[in-house]
């Protein structure tokens, strides 16, 4: 069993996630296609593999392959292999993906994407364990244990035509449903604990001295929108950053991307033009309404406006004017987060930085009325 163990890492504490371990200790025995639902980096890949290594078929032929990576013709042939001369270079017969795994189980991950035509032969292979090599006419049968992941609301792509619903009910033998990690709030740290010391290894630290109380509140606090991936890498960048294995990592960068110096988007001057041309059927040559240059809702004051004198501190002048402008906006938006970074042209997470940067989170609210 020492191959299983090498596969599952899959940690965590939680109620949701002792569930999902549950079901997958359940359904791994039978010879049965298994469908697996998550967010992205939420570990389908490790229920898959674990599913595999708790079968009977642990000790044959694990493969795995993302099917949003090729397009619909190169899908086909690795999967189901082709013939001599099938195509331009096809010198010889070359098995596939499901031949290649007889016997053991197939892993295919973002199955939402495959085609018509790719569902259709692997309705064929579930229904009767048999299907065709590319350019060929002799069918080929196989035994192998389909398991099949997506990010996507299959059944709505089903009602709408995007996927086939019969492939659908045949994969949904059972379907494992994996919790955000938003949802596993008991599990968050125990995650970065074992991501951080495995960096720590990694970069040849004595030790890991473990976070303080700020960083994990950091942690707990955050949405983790890319889930258990994502944790990984903000907690592998703490770690190498903080480079001292008998120094707490306390700086917790959620946003690699944030710097005052980041580019922002150019405007390519046809936009420009377009964008600050008159809205109005008057001549061209007609005045901007006052509106537009003195609307008195206007935010951003220019500079011969604000009252200070020289010398100054430029930084603290600029977290001042930030502090405001977002307590404003807060106020206007009744606190509420959401419409506040609308107000401000953010994203909730861009939003939530800020918030928690000037300690402004408390009395504010996530969701809308």
């Amino acid at each position: 069993m020492s191959r299983f163990r090498q596969q599952d890492n899959l940690l965590g504490q939680s109620n949701s996630f002792l569930e999902v371990l549950e079901q997958i200790s359940q359904i791994a025995p039978l010879n049965k296609p298994v469908l697996i639902i998550g967010e992205r980096g939420t570990g389908k890949e490790l229920v898959a593999a674990r599913l595999h290594y708790l079968s009977k078929r642990w000790d044959q032929t694990y493969l795995k392959l993302n099917c949003a990576a090729l397009s619909e013709s190169l899908l086909e042939s690795e999967l189901f292999g082709y013939e001599a001369g099938a195509f331009t270079g096809a010198q010889k017969r070359r098995e596939g993906r499901f031949e290649v795994a007889h016997n053991g189980t197939l892993f295919l991950d973002e199955l939402a994407n495959t085609s018509g035509l790719i569902q259709e032969k692997l309705l064929r292979v579930i229904e009767y364990g048999e299907f065709e090599r590319v350019g060929g006419s002799k069918s080929v049968k196989v035994d192998v244990r389909l398991v099949a992941a997506t990010n996507e609301d299959l059944p709505s792509l089903a009602d709408s035509g995007e996927f086939r619903a019969d492939l659908l009910d045949r994969l949904a033998f059972d379907v494992i449903t994996l919790p955000p990690l938003r949802e596993r709030q008991e599990d968050i740290l125990l995650l970065a604990e074992h991501f951080a010391i495995n960096m720590a290894r990694e970069l040849e630290m004595e030790l890991f001295s473990g976070f303080t109380e700020k960083a994990k509140r950091t942690l707990l606090d955050y949405d983790w929108p890319g889930n258990i991936r994502e944790l990984k890498n903000v907690v592998e960048r703490a770690v190498y950053r903080c480079n001292n294995p008998h120094v707490p990592v306390h700086n917790i960068i959620l946003d690699p991307f944030e710097s005052i110096y980041r580019p922002t988007k150019r405007i390519k001057t046809a936009d420009r033009v377009s964008s600050s041309a008159p809205a109005s059927s008057e001549s061209p040559n007609a005045p901007i309404a006052q509106s537009d240059t003195h609307n008195s809702d206007r935010i951003a004051p220019s500079a011969g406006e604000l009252n200070f004198t020289f010398p100054v501190d430029l930084k603290q002048l600029s977290q001042d004017y930030e502090i405001d402008m977002i307590k404003k906006a807060l106020a206007d938006s009744q606190f509420n987060q959401k419409k506040t970074a609308e107000k401000l042209s953010l994203t909730y997470h861009q939003l939530r930085g800020y918030l928690k940067k000037y300690n402004l989170l408390e009395n504010t609210t996530e969701d809308a009325e």
